[in-house]
């Protein structure tokens, strides 16, 4: 029977190379706790791992009735379709600064949101945010869509309050300046409450000595927000950064397509919604996987890049 081998590491340290034996065993021993994985297993290789076979049609002059494996080979034919197209470039732009005010903006107000709840000493008010602030992110993003376009019609209520300070009763979603600062506020007030969860609950988990200690050393609330709070969640604060940049590339389609149209699609075409119409509206699957496949490959190396970085500097890494 084969043993598990010591394996020496630097420092003195060692670690446990497991054999097959051993995994058996474990196996053995925990199978409740492996069974409660298969759900989860199961998940991920119906819905991630088969359908990456799909990947195929990146490389070819897709058919439905030929198939995956009966369409004619083209190579990188796709790719470089995309990349002398003149949308290439502007659906790539779109997405970053989309993205990038997502991140500029959206992902600190989530934050600083995060840390006033924290700061509120009555309980009962503190819930009583909370589940307001909550409850957009549970309203359908039809209905949401719905709202915004109601709200920014020419005689819409955000129109109207525009209107009387530029003198500009314009339709606001047919302005390519005011898409975008639409959008953000939107999702700032659709997602912040929900997203701040997290925070609040990396939030809990310090110590209160540790405020204690510093309001003993004179600090006043600001100064242990910064100095106790802050450094409290930072590694929370990593993750959520690394996730974030790494999904730059993939920003929603859905919300993109309820709201734009002809008039904006200079700022606000974006990658998910020419991929959406190229594949789903002129069925050029090929093509539309290609750079559905391109945009993965960029957010793949966003997030090593982002998590290398802070492996670095903060020690705060995904893996």
């Amino acid at each position: 029977m084969q043993k598990t081998a010591a394996v020496p590491l630097s420092g003195g340290k060692t670690y446990r190379k497991y054999s097959w034996h051993n995994i058996k065993r474990d196996f053995v021993k925990n199978w409740p706790l492996m069974l409660m994985l298969l759900p989860t297993i199961i998940f991920f290789v119906v819905f991630c791992y088969i359908p990456m076979v799909g990947l195929l049609m990146a490389f070819e002059d897709y058919k439905p009735n030929l198939g995956l494996f009966g369409s004619d080979f083209v190579g990188l034919e796709n790719f470089e379709t995309f990349f002398t197209s003149v949308y290439c470039w502007r659906v790539i732009r779109n997405t970053l600064w989309l993205s990038g005010l997502q991140l500029v903006v959206v992902f600190p107000v989530t934050i600083i949101f995060a840390l006033l709840l924290n700061e509120l000493s009555s309980q009962k008010y503190k819930r009583t945010v909370q589940t307001i602030s909550y409850m957009p992110n549970f309203i359908s993003m039809v209905v949401v869509a719905g709202i915004i376009i109601d709200f920014c019609e020419s005689d819409g209520a955000i129109t109207s309050l525009v209107g009387a300070i530029t003198g500009d009763y314009a339709n606001l979603l047919s302005l390519p300046s005011a898409w975008r600062p639409i959008y953000i506020l939107s999702d700032i007030w659709q997602g912040v409450g929900f997203g701040s969860i997290i925070y609040v609950a990396a939030l809990a988990g310090i110590d209160k000595s540790l405020y204690e200690a510093a309001e003993m050393d004179g600090a006043n609330r600001f100064q242990r927000i910064i100095h106790v709070t802050i450094p409290g969640i930072i590694g929370t604060i990593m993750i959520m950064l690394i996730l974030k940049v790494g999904s730059m590339m993939s920003v929603g389609y859905e919300k993109t397509i309820l709201l734009y149209n002809s008039q904006v699609f200079e700022t606000a075409d974006i990658i998910s919604s020419y991929v959406y119409r190229m594949g789903l509206q002129e069925a050029d699957y090929g093509y539309s996987t290609a750079v559905s496949l391109f945009n993965s490959v960029i957010n793949f190396a966003l997030l090593v890049i982002s998590n290398s970085l802070s492996k670095k500097f903060t020690e705060s890494s995904l893996f």
